[in-house]
């Protein structure tokens, strides 16, 4: 290893070590359900989301794997969290940083991935990403961190204070310390699969629920266990859901799966403000409604328990779009259904 990678690794460490853990925070449930309904609330890292975490991991296995040294051009395709979370460590390691996007990626957007000095590369069609990131990795010999193959591999799912260690060490002194159930989306798979192959490790009797939105085709590969699966269309719900099942998504830790309607994940982040002035995007409410599915599976069953879902990115960043009325109305959603089914449900209404 050469002396700059080992002090960019040092560099990685230490930002982990000055970043505090994210806040587990409750959201109000009836006492007498004797079930505790946990957030883990991603939105504070440095770059606000759940994607700061998979971000250096990312660059810290390149870095260990010979693949990133001094001099190397990082290239993504993102157009979202994951691409600004990149920048941002790019730019602490003084490494240049491309992502390609779609030619219709919002300029809000833009703007953020170069504020944390990242640059943006267009295509016409998204299907064209992941080969126009191949083709300009290889053209200047730098770096493809491919969060779609590498994620599930980067995480040490072991430990080193990975997101499921931080929240099992967080409810260590909670009346249900071992939940019942981890609730979360699948955009890489990722995240699934550090806690599944987490709890399954540690052997805790946790069950891993994953989300899917509209338009995704990972609810369909694992029903069918088939990882060709494809739809063909892209998911309206930011940061989660794919087209295609991706390489990083490993069904087998997987317990249950939860198709959630688009209009229904916009009605639970609204609800969410509204009830605990938590502001988050929309993966935060396809979470948070497919959490509220499972907590009434287990009220069916008699069972008591913890239930721990995420908060993946701050609400502000979705202002124009999921929380205008408006653009709503645009996307042809109806929210009134899923949020009275919902406002019942938590009165102590059936599911």
């Amino acid at each position: 290893m050469s002396e700059w990678a080992g002090r960019a690794i040092r560099m990685l460490e230490a930002d982990a070590n000055r970043s505090a853990d994210t806040h587990l925070h409750v959201f109000p449930l009836p006492d007498d359900w004797g079930i505790d309904l946990y957030l883990k609330d991603e939105s504070v890292h440095p770059t606000g989301s759940l994607k700061h975490r998979l971000a250096r991991s990312l660059i810290l296995y390149g870095l260990v794997n010979g693949l990133i040294d001094e001099g190397t051009t990082l290239v993504e395709s993102s157009s979202g969290s994951t691409a600004v979370s990149e920048a941002y460590f790019a730019r602490m390691l003084g490494l240049d940083f491309i992502t390609v996007v779609p030619r219709s990626t919002s300029r809000e957007k833009v703007e953020l991935i170069e504020f944390h000095g990242g640059r943006c590369h267009f295509v016409d069609h998204a299907s064209d990403m992941s080969a126009e990131a191949e083709r300009l990795a290889a053209g200047c010999g730098g770096h493809y961190l491919d969060q779609f193959t590498y994620a599930e591999r980067a995480t040490d799912w072991r430990g080193n204070n990975n997101i499921a260690e931080s929240v099992f060490s967080q409810l260590a002194q909670e009346r249900h310390p071992t939940p019942s159930w981890i609730v979360v989306g699948a955009g890489t798979g990722g995240t699934s699969a550090t806690f599944g192959r987490y709890v399954r490790y540690r052997r805790h009797d946790t069950r891993i629920a994953v989300v899917d939105p509209e338009g995704s085709a990972f609810y369909g590969g694992w029903r069918d266990r088939n990882p060709a699966h494809t739809t063909g269309t892209p998911s309206r719900i930011e940061g989660i859901g794919r087209p295609r099942v991706e390489p990083s998504f490993v069904p087998g830790v997987i317990d249950e799966m939860i198709p959630v309607p688009d209009a229904a994940s916009i009605a639970a982040i609204r609800l969410l403000r509204d009830r605990t002035l938590h502001w988050a995007g929309g993966s935060t409410g396809t979470n948070l409604f497919g959490a509220f599915q499972i907590i009434a599976g287990m009220r069916d069953a008699g069972e008591q328990g913890s239930v721990v879902t995420l908060i993946c990115d701050s609400g502000v960043r979705y202002a124009n779009t999921y929380y205008s009325d408006e653009w709503v109305a645009a996307q042809g959603w109806d929210l009134a259904p899923h949020r009275e089914r919902m406002e019942r449900f938590l009165a102590g209404g059936a599911w």
